[in-house]
């Protein structure tokens, strides 16, 4: 059986490359109708760990005893101050200071901030249903707060690639790589695509577990 044949006829065991179908599908969507900027991927990748941290906490209060509870609790508070930090810079510095002179860019940023882009919006209820249905289908849920994920490592990573093509491919030419131009913003958003394709399979694992 191929590649493709198994991932449509077994979904549940490829669950990860199913998030790279959806997350690609979408964001060309979004390209095509002129609505996809570096603030879209990075702000996306941030809620994509955002959401991971957020229901991995509520199974773990779910299954664990009260002094763990404890315990998940200070590992989340860590990882959701981190995470604000995060936020806001990436809503001040991609959405806002990097688009200072290109209102057009600022109000598509703005639309994904609120929740008007309808592309991102599904992609997240992806996400969301996604890690929901790993929590549901582990076995034993074993809290991992503090770990450096493979989520946090796209995150990280993508931060200071999107400063570097913000200043040193956008910025300098305003009008040519806008969201209206097609070629430019697939140019533009396919490093985040292989950076997403390259952590899941370096970080794929063998059987279904949470990272």
């Amino acid at each position: 059986m191929s590649i493709l044949a198994s991932i449509v006829a077994q979904p549940k065991k490829h669950l990860r490359e199913w998030d790279f179908l959806i997350f690609a599908l979408l964001t060309a969507l979004s390209i095509g109708y002129g609505q996809t900027t570096v603030f879209y991927v990075i702000y996306f990748f941030w809620w994509n760990e955002f959401i991971r941290i957020v229901v991995r906490r509520l199974f773990y209060r779910h299954n664990k005893s009260n002094s763990d509870n404890q315990i998940g609790s200070k590992f989340m508070f860590g990882s959701l101050f981190m995470m604000f930090i995060y936020l806001v810079f990436i809503i001040v510095f991609f959405g806002l200071i990097a688009n200072w002179n290109n209102s057009d860019i600022t109000l598509i940023n703005m639309e994904i901030l609120f929740f008007k882009n309808w592309f991102f919006n599904i992609n997240l209820l992806f996400v969301l249903f996604e890690h929901i249905y790993i929590n549901l289908n582990e076995d034993k849920t074993i809290a991992s707060f503090g770990q450096f994920t493979s989520n946090m490592l796209v995150l990280h990573i993508s931060i200071i690639l999107g400063g570097i093509i913000m200043f040193f491919i956008v910025k300098p030419f305003p009008e040519t790589f806008s969201p209206d131009n097609l070629w430019t913003s697939v140019l533009i958003i396919l490093p985040f695509l292989l950076l997403k394709i390259g952590m899941q399979f370096i970080f794929s694992p063998k059987k279904l577990t949470v990272k």
